[in-house]
């Protein structure tokens, strides 16, 4: 959602909102962190400034949404694989009657004419344009401008409240906490500024692989698989001997963040030393948004990861052909949000779950940006998607959390397998940043600072194991320690799914982490991650015209995300359907002998020893 200066145009045409008696109202939502020390607040906001304001309506049926999802994906469930349509899904979500209906009348009582408000296309946002001084009496808070350093300037509120009656019907209204809605211009040349600072696919966003910068000579031996990891090492080390023959009926996705690109000489490269038959194979590209492989941006930092999770890809599912899911363009870029807008189109744009904080706004009208409309439902959802990005879990809000959760479960109803890296410093947030006793990030914090979304309980968080050096493939793997720490923990939002409640339980009661409350969120109560493990470490990759070695979680998740396709393809083979969403099978004891315990190693940070968790 855009503000520009000309929108105060629309002034002109809108009455006021007549006065209304004060009902009770409760607080609704807070801003998950307070932007950085580059920003100052430097005034309030006129009250004839007009906001385009946005009032998200809770979904129906949510309650419903994790026994739905078991009903389909647990394998002792009488309905396990009976997918629904996304039609299906669509309709049984969809807000009620009585949610619009509440709202509207809320607005009616405070002074809005039914000709000012308009229901979206997928009935999941009441939209109505009004003034600063109008929202403020609605919400009950103030409008404040802040500055940046460069002279960039955006508005926003620290919390807001709603009347207790309608907060039920009520997902989240924007612009509000979710910081960044622009009310000063782009200076020339510049990019906006979203995400908090950083965007993913940016080398600054602290996601993708980790290198030490040794370039390798190939040995490609599998006595050397403690020091490089092959696509021969990974069939070792889990026991993969299997050629896809459903090819045509099965899919995986592979998403990637713009200008994060893979360079079609590298995949080369790497076919020419371990897939020989593959040379010249491309990816199917899906331009989400204006997505472009670009190649103007060329060194580790802008291709290592689309480099990795491809070359992986394509060689451990050969000769599966590969979607890439290539999300957002140049200029601004795009988040978790958008490519979601592409499989389903009742998520997508303003209509949707898109904040500006988090997520490219489309059409973009910075210079070279994606002018079409926003990328919505282009694609139905690959069988396997894997996603090897994060961010904090304290960069959003409650709401925006669970509003983006929800859909990955309705994925999972769809029959879609969704995978997240579990990120690369331990117990600590990106680049090591941990919580204040408020859950502030702060280089100073101690307290641990989990992922997002990779703590959402209807993904699949996958961490990182290695080979331990001076080990073989027929050894025991331990935690990831080199270059990187496996990310893991507790999440702060989201309460624990019931599949992973006796793991978890057991983990706690037998073997009790030597932290504190004060630590970390130690209730007993809320979701664990990750869900599972591969290999991340010492991965040869070819990467700008040369052989690297890369680390990190990132390499895990695509790796797994080959191995589900594989069994995928089992399954079509037989005339069956792919396996969904497979947290209730990995956590179910009938599948126990499938997987081995890591119990070698830790994943520390925010001042944890090495060997404490």
């Amino acid at each position: 959602m855009r503000f520009f200066l000309g929108l105060v145009a629309l002034a002109c045409a809108t009455a006021l909102a007549a006065p209304s008696t004060r009902i009770t109202h409760v607080l609704h939502e807070r801003r998950a962190i307070e932007p950085s020390e580059d920003w100052e607040i430097t005034g309030r906001v006129e009250g004839s400034r007009v906001l385009p304001l946005r009032i998200g309506l809770t979904q129906s049926n949510l309650h419903e949404l994790e026994s739905l999802l078991m009903d389909v994906s647990h394998p002792e469930s009488s309905l396990y694989g009976q997918h629904w349509s996304a039609k299906q899904v669509a309709d049984h979500f969809a807000p009620s009657d009585e949610a619009i209906s509440a709202v509207r009348a809320w607005l009616n009582d405070a002074g809005f004419d039914e000709e000012r408000m308009k229901l979206s296309h997928s009935k999941g946002w009441v939209e109505v344009n009004a003034t600063v001084s109008e929202v403020e009496e609605l919400l009950q808070t103030e409008y404040n401008v802040y500055t940046h350093t460069s002279g960039d300037e955006q508005i926003g509120c620290h919390s807001y409240s709603v009347p207790e009656h309608v907060r039920e019907h009520i997902d989240l209204i924007k612009p509000t906490v979710h910081f960044n809605h622009r009310i000063g211009q782009v200076p020339p040349g510049s990019r906006r500024r979203k995400r908090v600072e950083n965007r993913l696919g940016m080398p600054s966003s602290n996601t993708g692989p980790k290198t030490n910068g040794q370039k390798v000579t190939i040995t490609p031996v599998l006595e050397n698989c403690d020091e490089n990891i092959t696509p021969d090492c990974l069939r070792a080390l889990y026991s993969v001997n299997y050629t896809p023959v459903a090819t045509d009926i099965n899919s995986y996705g592979i998403v990637e963040f713009t200008p994060q690109a893979f360079l079609a000489d590298d995949l080369d490269l790497f076919f020419a030393n371990f897939s020989p038959s593959q040379i010249g194979t491309r990816p199917n590209l899906i331009s989400i948004d204006g997505g472009t492989a670009q190649t103007q941006d060329q060194s580790f930092d802008f291709n290592g990861e689309s480099d990795l999770d491809l070359e992986y890809a394509f060689a451990l599912t050969n000769p599966q052909p590969l979607t890439l899911l290539q999300t957002g363009d140049i200029p601004e870029g795009a988040s978790f949000n958008n490519w979601l807008d592409a499989v389903d189109a009742s998520f997508c744009t303003f209509e949707g779950g898109d904040d500006p904080t988090q997520d490219g706004i489309y059409p973009d009208p910075l210079p070279g940006g994606f002018k079409g409309p926003e990328s919505c439902g282009i694609i139905s959802p690959p069988n396997v998607v894997s996603v090897s990005y994060g961010q904090d879990e304290a960069s959003v809000t409650a709401a925006y959390a669970n509003r983006q959760c929800a859909e990955y479960g309705k994925l999972g109803m769809l029959g879609t397998t969704v995978l997240y890296s579990s990120g690369d410093d331990g117990v600590a947030g990106g680049g090591g940043v941990c919580l204040t006793a408020n859950g502030t990030p702060s280089t100073r914090g101690t307290r641990f600072s989990p992922g997002f979304p990779v703590t959402c309980p209807f993904i699949t968080a996958v961490g990182a194991t290695q080979v331990n050096p001076g080990s073989t493939v027929n050894d025991p793997e331990g935690a990831c320690e080199q270059v990187i720490f496996s990310g893991g923990g507790f999440s702060n939002i989201f309460p624990m799914p019931s599949y992973q409640a006796a793991a978890v339980t057991n983990f706690l009661t037998n073997h009790p982490p030597p932290f504190t409350a004060a630590q970390f969120n130690n209730s007993g109560t809320v979701r664990a991650f990750p869900d599972l493990s591969a290999n991340g470490a010492n991965y040869v990759i070819g990467i700008d015209g040369e052989f690297e070695l890369v680390f990190g979680t990132s390499a895990s998740s695509p790796v797994v995300g080959s191995l589900i396709t594989l069994i995928n393809d089992a399954r079509l083979a037989a005339g069956k359907g792919p396996v969904g969403f497979i947290n209730p099978a990995i956590y179910s004891s009938d599948f126990a002998a499938g997987f081995n315990d890591i119990t070698m190693g830790g994943n520390q940070g925010c001042g944890t020893s090495p060997r404490s968790l």
